[in-house]
């Protein structure tokens, strides 16, 4: 059986931006890496959302407290949050959300996507990372990274259209 942690409850997501904030520069003071205020701020407003969000959605709001805010500058914090494991990106829908570990280790995560709120659970779940690992070097491939987007219906929006 896989390790199972508290992502894999729908109703765990990043619930006070501010700490979500300090604990990721706590990382990046341990790490030797620059959290600067225009990176701080797309973090936050990404935890603040409490769901996915699109990078030019984030680019709308970042304008109203960095005017020099543009596509390049908002695409390079992203990429710096992504590189270090702070966010993750939803290929898929073309979108970011805050990682529930980001003091920890670049990790591996499937994410449960619900077409109708736009929801993701973040489902760590070791057994699925790890099966996706050993079927792929049983074929001879090497893999470097992994992305597995679940698409179907959350609980909450099935039981509304129940």
């Amino acid at each position: 059986m896989g390790h199972h942690s508290p992502c894999t409850d729908p109703k765990h997501h990043v619930h006070d931006a501010d700490a979500y904030v300090h604990q990721v520069e706590r990382a990046c003071e341990k790490r030797g890496l620059n959290l600067t205020p225009l990176r701080a701020t797309a973090l936050r407003l990404i935890a603040d959302a409490g769901r996915p969000m699109k990078a030019y959605e984030l680019l709308d709001k970042m304008k109203a407290t960095h005017e020099g805010a543009a596509p390049p500058t908002v695409y390079r914090a992203l990429d710096f949050l992504l590189e270090h494991g702070f966010v993750h990106k939803l290929s898929s829908i073309n979108a970011y959300v805050g990682c529930h570990h980001p003091g920890g280790e670049m990790h591996a995560v499937p994410f449960l996507i619900c077409d109708r709120c736009h929801s993701a659970t973040e489902l760590e779940d070791d057994s699925i990372v790890s099966a996706l690992d050993a079927s792929a070097r049983a074929l001879g491939f090497a893999p470097q990274a992994q992305t597995l987007e679940v698409h179907g219906v959350c609980a909450d929006c099935a039981a509304k259209a129940a």
